[in-house]
Order: C-alpha cells, then structure tokens, then sequence
C-alpha cells in the first residue's frame, strides 16, 4: 500500500471528527427542539412560578465530563457512563446537596450539585442500610434514615460518616418516613402499620439521646387518626404535617401532638388525593404533596389551600413525566426535588424568579452564610 492510499483514510478520519465536533453548531432536529422546551408551571398564559430545571439519573449528572472524554463519545458514540439510581424511593436537600434512598442499592445516593461530588451513604458496617425509606437532615447537615427491614433510624453526619442509631425492631412495626426539627432534637417517625396491626401513629423521640417521648395517633378514620400514614415534615416553627394515605389527607399538628387541622380528601380533582405519598415544606410555608396516581404535586397554603399542581402522569420519561412518583424535597432556595420510582430519576425545579445560576446552585462549599435554611423533607413508602 502507497503512502498516498493511507493518507485517505487518515483524512477522512479528522474530517469526520472535525465535522461531529462542529454538530453543536448545525441545526436541531424539530423532535429534538421540543425535548429542549422546558416546561413551566402554570402554564401560558399564565405568570410561571416554577420551572423544570434539569434531572438525575445517576452520577454522570453532577461529576464534570473531561473534555477528552467528551471528544471520545463525539467519535465513538459512547455512551456517558455513571452510577445510575436502581429503586429510588425517599429523598431530602440541603444546599444543593440531594440524598436519594435506593432500595436495591441498599443505600443513600448523595449528589453534591454545587461541588459536583457523588457519594453514597450506607453500604458498610457500622451504618450499613438494608431498606432505606424515610431521609431527613438537620441544620447541622446531619442525615437521618429510617430502615425499614432493621426498624431503626440510622443517623450520619453530611459526609456519610455513621453516628448512632435510634430505636430498634420492638418500637416499629413499618417505619417508612420520618421529619427531624430544624435544631436536630425531636424526630418524628411514621409508623405505617399495616392491615392486622394497630400500629398506625408516628413515634416522638429526642433525636440526641434516642429516648422515646411520646406517640400520635392511633388506627382510625376522626381527624387525629391514621389510616396507614407514610411520611411526615416539620415546618420551622415546629408544625407537624402528617401525610394520612389511608384516609387521602394531610393532618397538621403541633409540636407536643396536639391536632391543628385537616386538608384533603379521596377525589380526582384539584385539591383532593388519590395516592397521596411524600410532603415536603418550601421556605415560604407552603405544603408539597406528592400524589403516586396523578403524577404531579400539588401545592398547597399552610391553611391548606391548593395554589398549583404541578407534572403530570405518562408512559413515557421527560421533563415533568411521572409514572409512580413517591418523594419530594424542597430546598431553602425553593428548588424542588421529586423521584420518580418507575423512571429511576429525580426531576429539579427552579422557581420562576431564581436566575439559573442562583440559589445554592451558583455556590460551592457547605453550609454557605448568609443562605437561609432548608424546608423539611420527606421520604416514601414502597
């Protein structure tokens, strides 16, 4: 073979790499330029409150890609390769730093989006986690699970380090969500219960010292009782919000237990549930409930007011798309974060009026001064 014979395929290799490098600059198929249309709530022509900012799949999501790796899939066609969510179910935020409890990984998945870290949280002894459901954190960043198959609450510091445990198999008989108070010293555990148990309260303990305080509720359909409850968040003036999946409603307590008042009931419409799972606390006091038959959440006054709902239900993944959603977080920001079980993925959205690079997004480092504190979060149940 001539010189002149290799030279071709050689220049016709950089030619094609030149000309799949320059694709960003050709123009977007119409398919694709819909993909690209990010949707907003409520929709035009109304004002938007909420946008659809990005999604999570796995870890390739928030650790940066090398340019060299970049340049290598542009020619190969490889795909971007990372550790992907399995089962998620329950999820809580802080400063931009989401913890994502997976079933089938048996742990926590932490993606730290303004440092553009991954982690994952409870994989070895001591600590380890088996069925991790409901997640909360502190202000002191400190992350609280509760473990379904162990029936105890694991407790970490925001590296991932194991701290203690609280409660044990005798105090539970499906622990499935929990909310921790802002200062880290009264937890609240949802005991779901089940069909030939009793067991339907969520358990009071002092989060230092895991002594137990005292229960709320009881099996029942009269307000301030449950009817397989499944997740919890505290507002930052202590208020208790209790999702009652049972009975299709929220039920919002005082810190002592003392019943405030009801929202919701079984329906199709606005305002109404039908498979009611995470809640969630924003930092202006409105209550985000997530309904696993509409695919959407619903955001309500803290008078229980519906203000909007938001997503909707498909067969198919995209911006908004849900098939079985179950946990939500909101952040001090007011960035939002809802799972989607059957699609394997955490969805964000941006308040309207938060510029794409502000909130805790535009920040590194943690606990950033001067940034206000994170909403209480919650998880699922399965």
């Amino acid at each position: 073979m001539t010189k002149r014979s290799l030279a071709f395929p050689l220049a016709n290799t950089l030619i094609l790499a030149a000309a799949l490098a320059l694709g960003g600059c050709m123009s977007i198929p119409e398919s694709r330029e819909a993909v690209q249309q990010m949707p907003v709530f409520p929709p035009p022509p109304d004002e938007p409150r909420f946008v659809y900012e990005r999604s999570l799949y796995s870890s390739a999501d928030v650790i940066p890609d090398e340019s060299s790796s970049r340049f290598k899939r542009l020619v190969t066609g490889e795909q971007v390769q990372g550790e992907g969510l399995a089962k998620p179910y329950g999820i809580a935020a802080r400063h931009g730093r989401v913890y994502v409890g997976d079933t089938v990984r048996r742990g926590v998945m932490v993606f730290d989006i303004p440092e553009k870290r991954f982690f994952v949280i409870g994989e070895d002894d001591p600590g380890a986690l088996t069925l991790p459901l409901g997640l909360d954190v502190d202000r002191q960043g400190n992350l609280y699970v509760a473990d379904a198959t162990t029936k105890q609450v694991m407790v970490y510091n925001r590296d991932g380090k194991f701290l203690r445990s609280i409660a044990g198999d005798t105090w539970f008989h499906r622990p499935a969500g929990l909310a921790i108070d802002a200062d880290g010293r009264r937890l609240y555990v949802v005991d779901t219960g089940g069909v030939k148990t009793e067991e339907h309260r969520v358990r009071v303990f002092d989060a230092q010292t895991g002594k137990h305080l005292f229960d709320i509720g009881k099996r029942g359909t009269a307000p301030g009782e449950f009817n397989l409850p499944l997740n919890a968040a505290v507002a930052p003036d202590g208020t208790l919000y209790v999702v009652d999946g049972g009975n299709f409603r929220v039920q919002k307590f005082r810190s002592d237990g003392t019943l405030i008042g009801v929202f919701g009931a079984v329906g199709r419409q606005g305002g109404q549930f039908s498979r009611p799972k995470g809640v969630a606390l924003g930092p202006d006091g409105n209550v985000y409930v997530v309904d696993a038959a509409f695919g959407n959440f619903q955001i309500f006054s803290p008078q229980g007011q519906l203000l909007l709902a938001v997503g909707g239900r498909s067969d198919k993944d995209g911006p908004a798309k849900y098939m079985l959603p179950s946990g939500i977080a909101v952040d001090g920001d007011g960035r939002v974060y809802m799972v989607d079980q059957y699609f394997r993925k955490v969805d964000i959205y941006r308040p309207a009026a938060l510029p794409a690079d502000g909130g805790f997004f535009g920040k590194k480092g943690p606990d950033k001064k001067g940034a206000s504190e994170p909403a209480r979060n919650a998880a699922t149940t399965p």
